[in-house]
């Protein structure tokens, strides 16, 4: 059980500091419009994506997970997830599976919040 409070706590470590990234993200960015057509990150998924695409989608993920509003009802999510096979592992193995998979998307989303505000920075000529 104490390895359960353990992951918990460090979960919204993970949470918080992602909160607090995109808040600062917010503050720093004061004309998200000129964050328009400059390049994001390359990604494979959405390689023509601009910083004010992820600027919108890091507050939008954010507002999610604060409010803790899990849209399981929209059809497309529960096809999705009807559609993926579980694997036949035990209820503490499949949490720690997730748990890591959430960490690392946390995470990924956090750097992402960091470099955009960065990026903003030296838009505007001003250097941290």
């Amino acid at each position: 059980m104490q390895s359960m409070e353990f992951n918990r706590s460090n979960l919204l470590l993970a949470l918080r500091g992602y909160s607090s990234a995109v808040s600062h993200m917010e503050q720093t960015v004061l004309l998200p419009s000129l964050l328009r057509d400059v390049p994001g990150e390359e990604d494979r998924e959405e390689p023509c994506r601009d910083l004010y695409g992820d600027y919108l989608m890091l507050k939008s993920v954010r507002n999610a997970v604060e409010s803790g509003l899990a849209h399981l009802e929209d059809k497309s999510t529960s096809k999705v997830l009807a559609s993926v096979a579980q694997p036949e592992l035990e209820p503490e193995s499949l949490l720690r599976f997730h748990l890591s998979g959430l960490f690392a998307v946390v995470s990924q989303l956090t750097c992402r919040s960091h470099r955009l505000t960065q990026k903003y920075l030296d838009i505007v000529g001003i250097s941290n």
